[in-house]
């Protein structure tokens, strides 16, 4: 089980999809503290912003206005500052070519968003665990989609 407390950033247009993160996270054995964003440059704007401390976690939507989660992805991986805050893109698509293209723009981990509430606690508790690691490494391609289909959730304590 994770011990501490992670600060998790949620960049999303989506409100239905935050709601379903917040009531996923709520479910999960896990100390969490969520803020969220809307759009690319409330992203950029919160994780540049003199004397805000950088999140344990980004969940980045691709699909948002003002700055989608491509060119915001890009901008945190060319920051000094801002490249090793770990990015999981969090989106609905999936296409071959989208997975490959954040993949070589050294985001952590990819998660199609699944429709099921089960497998999409399964999918955060799996990404939580794996980014939580000492340092942790970028995966190989093999390992850079997130499923949540091996991930058995502990108990609430």
């Amino acid at each position: 089980m994770i011990a501490q407390n992670i600060n998790i950033l949620l960049a999303d247009d989506d409100k239905a999809d935050c709601l379903l993160f917040k009531e996923a996270l709520e479910e999960l054995p896990l100390s969490t503290s969520l803020t969220t964003v809307n759009n690319g440059e409330q992203l950029i704007e919160a994780i540049t912003k003199k004397g805000n401390k950088l999140p344990d976690v980004l969940f980045l939507d691709l699909n948002m206005p003002r700055k989608n989660g491509f060119a915001s992805l890009g901008e945190i991986k060319r920051s000094t500052d801002l490249e090793k805050l770990p990015v999981i893109i969090f989106s609905t698509a999936s296409d071959f070519d989208t997975v490959k293209k954040v993949y070589r723009d050294a985001a952590h981990y990819y998660i199609s968003k699944p429709a099921d509430f089960s497998q999409l606690k399964k999918v955060i508790y799996e990404a939580l665990t794996l980014i939580t690691k000492e340092n942790p490494p970028l995966p190989g391609e093999e390992k850079f989609m997130i499923t949540g289909d091996s991930i058995i959730i502990p108990d609430k304590k």
